[in-house]
């Protein structure tokens, strides 16, 4: 494979999970680690990503507040006004990370009042322009991969709540291998937020379905809703309809 030809793939490996692995992308492109790791630290010369040990991360997900071109922008959007259809006057809603999430947060309605808990910064910043929101930010390590709230401290706040909705990305999400992640604490935070939910909810664009990480979530049956981009009738969600309610 030529270098430009590695080079789109791990752009779009990150546009899609917004960080990868060096060992990861040798295995995928059958190429040394010390060819990836110059491939990382060209991309990241030439300003299109942003390297860290082991691997990289997404310039779009991790510098939101910036003038950077967010990937599936659009989609994202519509994934966002779906989910915000989901959420009523009064609610008490819990919230991921990612720029879905983010986008979600801008597109809330001035009007709603609601109670918001999230594990994301970034994303309580942006939830607390809305005037009539209460924002509830869980507490822990930051994790700088994935710019959540992560460990004993973020399960320990989870634990003692109990919400009508929650909401999710998905870094991986297979009719098989249900919802998957490539971190290990990711994933028991977000089953720990699942667990506290009356409703769970993942947001995901189309160009994620059928893809799998190293470790599993839960499976589609522990999910209520799938909230996609396209249509509810297209081909590719089918399958996904046997399990949980794609809208």
């Amino acid at each position: 494979m030529l270098k430009k030809e590695r080079h789109a793939y791990i752009i779009k490996q990150l546009n899609l999970h917004n960080k990868v692995l060096s060992s990861d992308l040798s295995f995928q492109l059958k190429v040394s680690e010390d060819t990836i790791r110059r491939d990382l630290n060209e991309l990241a010369e030439n300003g299109k990503i942003l390297k860290v040990h082991g691997g990289a991360l997404s310039k779009s997900f991790h510098s939101p507040f910036k003038e950077i071109e967010i990937y599936a922008q659009e989609s994202k959007r519509e994934i966002a006004k779906k989910a915000i259809s989901l959420i009523s006057e009064g609610m008490i809603v819990l919230t991921g990370g990612g720029t879905t999430m983010l986008e979600m947060a801008r597109l809330i309605p001035d009007t709603l009042e609601a109670t918001f808990f999230t594990i994301s910064p970034l994303v309580a910043l942006e939830l607390a322009e809305k005037k009539l929101l209460t924002v509830i930010l869980i507490g822990g390590e930051l994790n700088k991969g994935s710019q959540v709230s992560m460990g004993s401290k973020a399960i320990s706040e989870l634990s003692e709540l109990r919400v009508d909705i929650c909401f999710l990305g998905a870094n991986g999400i297979n009719v098989k291998e249900g919802i998957s992640d490539s971190d290990w604490e990711v994933v028991q935070v977000k089953k720990a937020m699942i667990k506290c939910s009356s409703i769970s909810a993942i947001m995901c664009i189309s160009e994620k379905l059928n893809s799998v990480q190293k470790m599993k979530v839960c499976g589609l049956n522990s999910i209520d809703y799938l909230i996609t981009d396209i249509k509810p009738n297209d081909t590719r969600v089918q399958a996904y309809q046997k399990r949980t309610k794609v809208i």
